[in-house]
């Protein structure tokens, strides 16, 4: 593994702001982000104080709340999280069973076998193929793979198949 001057590394930067500058989030952002142009620099401006109240609220009164102040409606933590995975090169793909759906993150580039290793290496050692679906039309679908197959939004991919961020994937394996 090669070693990296720190200074090459990626960074994320979470700017706290003044309530009186929360009209101001996307030209801060965008301040920001110009200083830094062409490193490998992410932006992510904040009121602490009011995202403290916010998380205090319900959902839908949060929604509003934010609205009413002009904010982004996608907070400023998800907002950090999709760059930081951004920053990092990573991405995330879903396996849906009966009573479960869960996120994985996988470097971007990998292969179906390299993320069926991350569930477990026995998929990934036996790997056949992959039934693959986009998130949002295993959500259209309601999560049927019968409805998914009619609409012919189920596809079938092999070893060399790239994921993509946001991919339904169930794996069939032979150990």
């Amino acid at each position: 593994r090669a070693y990296q001057f720190i200074t090459r590394l990626p960074v994320l930067l979470v700017v706290n702001i003044g309530e009186d500058d929360i009209a101001r989030v996307a030209e801060i952002e965008a301040e920001f982000a110009a200083r830094y142009a062409g490193k490998s620099v992410a932006v992510a401006a904040l009121c602490a104080k009011i995202e403290a109240e916010l998380a205090q609220m319900e959902p839908d009164d949060a929604a509003v709340f934010r609205a009413d102040l002009g904010l982004p409606a996608e907070s400023p933590l998800d907002r950090a999280i999709v760059a930081a995975y951004d920053l990092l090169g990573l991405q995330s793909f879903l396996t849906a069973g009966e009573d479960e759906v869960r996120a994985w993150t996988v470097r971007k580039g990998a292969t179906a076998p390299e993320a069926a290793g991350k569930i477990h290496t026995d998929l990934e050692r036996g790997f056949i193929r992959a039934e693959v679906a986009g998130w949002r039309d295993y959500v259209d679908a309601k999560g049927s793979n019968a409805e998914l197959k009619k609409a012919g939004k189920l596809r079938t991919e092999g070893k060399q198949y790239i994921v993509q961020d946001g991919d339904v994937l169930n794996i069939l394996f032979n150990v």
